[in-house]
């Protein structure tokens, strides 16, 4: 029966609890990506093989709730939020911990080493990426006072101005992208072609952990604005 599920009855309290929850276990996931390059740059293999495993236990953790969530969502919630609208959310927030899975798969299947002076542009830029994931996660926690307040009111204007933030830190990312680019291919004569290509693609996913808390972002805007 629903009412003997633990997790069915969050609904109860309220129809955010399960996202919140979801939203955690990504924020961890992420918060493990700084921990791996930061063992990269290190050159500590074995650590940046315990990490990677972290993150897919974390990556794991996040999808059983994920499926959890959405097999026991109610079909109507009396709310002014549409049912769809919160699975749009669910899957943005799944989106981030899948691209830390795919970071963490990529560095252990093809360990690349690091140029010198990639090394600590690439840490502010992974580090700047995981305060985006921690914004969103932040601005996920405020739903219930949405709620209680009719997604009205000063607590609203506040959730505006935290996704405003989060904007903010997005473009951070882009420039600080863009310089990373730049440094790859100042070493590109020197480098594995191969390698080339994985570190630009690497620097994208790292960049998408940015991107997709934006979008997170940004589709609670378009719910405030209804």
């Amino acid at each position: 029966m629903a009412g003997n599920n633990p997790f069915a009855s969050l609904f109860g309290r309220s129809p955010f609890k399960p996202l919140q929850q979801h939203m955690k276990s990504v924020k961890k996931c992420t918060a493990q990506v700084t921990k791996m390059f930061e063992a990269l740059c290190e050159d500590d293999h074995a650590r940046v093989a315990e990490v990677k495993e972290k993150i897919f236990e974390l990556e794991h953790e996040a999808d059983a709730i994920k499926n959890e969530m959405r097999a026991h969502l109610p079909k109507s919630l009396l709310m002014p939020v549409d049912r769809r609208d919160l699975l749009e959310v669910l899957d943005i927030q799944d989106s981030i911990a899948d691209t830390s899975q795919d970071i963490a798969g990529l560095l252990v299947e093809r360990p690349m080493p690091v140029p010198e002076d990639m090394r600590e542009p690439l840490l502010t830029m992974t580090r700047r990426c995981v305060d985006a994931t921690d914004q969103a996660a932040r601005i996920i926690g405020r739903l219930d006072e949405l709620v209680e307040t009719g997604f009205r009111g000063p607590e609203s204007e506040a959730v505006i101005e935290m996704i405003d933030e989060l904007s903010k830190i997005e473009s951070d990312t882009d420039q600080m992208g863009a310089e990373l680019i730049g440094i790859l291919f100042a070493h590109e004569d020197e480098m594995n072609p191969v390698s080339v290509v994985f570190w630009y693609d690497l620097i994208k996913m790292i960049g998408g952990l940015a991107d997709l808390a934006e979008k997170a972002g940004n589709r609670l805007r378009l719910l405030l604005a209804r």
